[in-house]
């Protein structure tokens, strides 16, 4: 804590004591700190940066590096971005990329597989959907996934994944962290915490979640957990202001905060003065700065209304079916056009694949949401040289059991799944 006195708040600045937590400060710490308003945040963050406005060589190394500057690996990577399709509900693997000849042969047969609900061993169900071989590769693609079917030689099919945890909670945390545990850092805020991000106006890792809200296990899936707070996903979302809270509720007369951002500068150095390895202080400066320049490039790169007829064709965006995926996934491509470094589209709440019952009719219905826009995103990213440097990843955070459950649908199976 800072310590002050009533006097101190009484006196203006230029009467303030040289001793007192409010004395003057340097224009550059003024400027660095202070901000006077948004836009000279951002001002003093990227003059920093081109070290016009540089802190000294002592003061720079006594804390931890909290930025989002683009860095190099230890290894070349081909990849500069990725785009995580996130399917919750745990899509069923052998109704959709993992055809199971066996399995048709010995339809309703028991075979001693125990159902993860508690209730009693159920048959073998095969699937009720067509496969066929598709493009030069010859991968098998169910036929509730037509368009993706289409670029199948631009796909990596991995049917070997499996996990640890059957809950729909608890298995995303272990695919984004590594562990069944909250507060840990996911792959997006790792991945922004060692290369940092190319556009320095945007965050280094977006989450594209469904305008209904959040899915099971909600923010966790995109924490920061022990890293600085800059590295955690930022929010956007797909239907009006990209980002809440981004501009002032009303609208101020011109340097009417001016004297309380005066005075936060000047408790904000006293603070940083005395804990220089504290990062929460730096995280915030750094997340106030970026927020600064997002106010204009957010907007700018998420405005859909400049891309071609085609292009909103290619996404489904004419169609109540497809509009709200195609949407998150064009808006995916036009963030890693602006050098975004990670981006994660959560799909709708309440687990869209989770087709314990009715499997028949439901499956077809969230095949239909997806399956479009998903593949016009790797057609997109081709045809415009992004695809050599973009990983894009479609999965969900486990499989689904070969048994029927209640005759109609199909339980958890951590033990197999497809990516």
């Amino acid at each position: 804590m800072v310590d002050l006195t009533p006097s101190d708040f009484r006196k203006r600045p230029s009467e303030t004591d040289m001793d007192s937590p409010l004395a003057s400060l340097s224009r550059r710490l003024f400027l660095q700190r202070s901000g006077m308003g948004f836009g000279s945040l951002a001002l003093a963050s990227l003059l920093e940066q081109d070290g016009l406005l540089s802190t000294p060589a002592t003061a720079a190394e006594s804390k931890p590096r909290v930025d989002l500057l683009p860095r190099n690996g230890h290894f070349p990577a081909q990849a500069k971005s990725v785009i995580m399709l996130f399917q919750s509900g745990a899509p069923s693997q052998m109704d959709l990329f993992d055809p199971k000849p066996e399995l048709q042969r010995k339809h309703g047969k028991d075979v001693g597989i125990d159902s993860l609900q508690g209730r009693a061993r159920e048959p073998l169900m095969a699937s009720p959907f067509a496969f066929r071989p598709r493009g030069e590769s010859g991968i098998e693609f169910s036929e509730l996934v037509p368009h993706l079917g289409s670029v199948a030689d631009d796909l990596c099919v991995i049917r070997s994944m499996y996990t640890f945890d059957p809950c729909h909670a608890g298995a995303p945390l272990i695919f984004l962290t590594g562990k069944l545990a909250f507060g840990r850092p996911t792959l997006g805020s790792w991945i922004g915490y060692a290369l940092g991000t190319e556009n320095q106006n945007l965050p280094s890792y977006v989450v594209l979640h469904d305008i209904e809200g959040h899915n099971t296990a909600g923010a966790a899936l995109w924490d920061n957990g022990w890293l600085p707070a800059l590295y955690r996903g930022t929010e956007f979302r797909p239907k009006g202001s990209p980002v809440l809270n981004l501009r002032a509720a009303r609208k101020l007369p011109a340097g009417a905060d001016a004297d309380d951002l005066r005075l936060i500068g000047r408790l904000n150095q006293k603070y940083a003065d005395r804990f220089p390895q504290a990062t929460d202080l730096e995280t915030r400066i750094r997340n106030y700065e970026l927020a600064a320049r997002m106010q204009l490039a957010a907007e700018k790169n998420l405005d859909l209304s400049t891309e071609t007829a085609t292009t909103k064709k290619l996404y489904g965006l004419e169609n109540p079916a497809t509009a709200e995926y195609g949407t998150q996934c064009l808006m995916a491509r036009r963030l890693v056009e602006a050098g975004v470094r990670f981006i994660q589209i959560m799909n709708k709440p309440h687990n869209p694949w989770d087709h314990h019952s009715n499997l028949k009719k439901r499956l077809p219905e969230t095949c239909l949401a997806t399956d479009q826009p998903s593949a016009a995103l790797i057609a997109d990213l081709k045809q415009r040289g992004l695809l050599d440097e973009t990983l894009v990843v479609w999965v969900g955070e486990f499989g689904r059991l070969p048994t029927s459950q209640g005759g109609t649908g199909r339980d958890h199976n951590m033990h197999a799944f497809t990516a």
